[in-house]
């Protein structure tokens, strides 16, 4: 079972079982920045694989399995995306492996487990970018508009796409980090 996280279709999407995000669109111009640290809830070390394909002028990640059953991360087009956008897709994707997603059954499409999955990896996500990436209101701005550019170029409604900047923005102000949202999501699910 694989997540893909699609950049058109974003939060409220996934193609195939898994997670999907959406990068920015335009020139092919951006230097693509190193994967971050990423170790599923498993204790499983997470490899990111640059490959060829999706959308051409948009990034995308997928969290899945590979065919030998190791956890990786496939990054499509990254050099679409600036920096701050990248970093983002990463962790969004490392999460859906933290949180245990790529090993369950995906939800039905659009339904509320499969959007609070994509809530919990977006939170995840901007959580790692604050506190070990130091970004600030800055970056959070960077990920906000190209998130909310790819978004709009794709056609989902203003409703969508301002109900998850809310939650990237809400996620970014809390208190607490991101290794301890994983620990509650692990446990809610019983897989801590």
């Amino acid at each position: 079972m694989h997540r893909l996280i699609a950049v058109s279709l974003a939060l409220l999407c996934a193609c195939l079982p898994g997670a999907s995000l959406p990068a920015l669109a335009g020139e092919d111009a951006h230097p693509v920045a190193p994967p971050p640290a990423c170790v599923n809830n498993k204790g499983e070390t997470v490899s990111f694989e640059s490959v060829e394909g999706g959308r051409k002028g948009l990034a995308a990640g997928m969290a899945r399995r590979d065919g030998e059953g190791r956890p990786i991360v496939m990054r499509a087009n990254f050099a679409a995306a600036p920096e701050p956008f990248q970093k983002f897709i990463d962790r969004h994707e490392c999460a859906h492996h933290q949180t245990g997603d790529v090993d369950m059954p995906h939800p039905p499409r659009n339904g509320p487990e499969h959007l609070m999955n994509e809530a919990v990896a977006d939170c995840i996500a901007i959580l790692r970018l604050r506190d070990e990436e130091g970004f600030g209101e800055a970056g959070l701005k960077q990920v906000s508009e190209a998130l909310a550019a790819d978004m709009k170029g794709i056609g989902f409604p203003e409703i969508s796409v301002s109900s998850r900047l809310r939650n990237i923005e809400s996620c970014f102000s809390r208190d607490g980090n991101a290794a301890q949202l994983i620990a509650a999501r692990l446990k809610e699910r019983g897989l801590e």
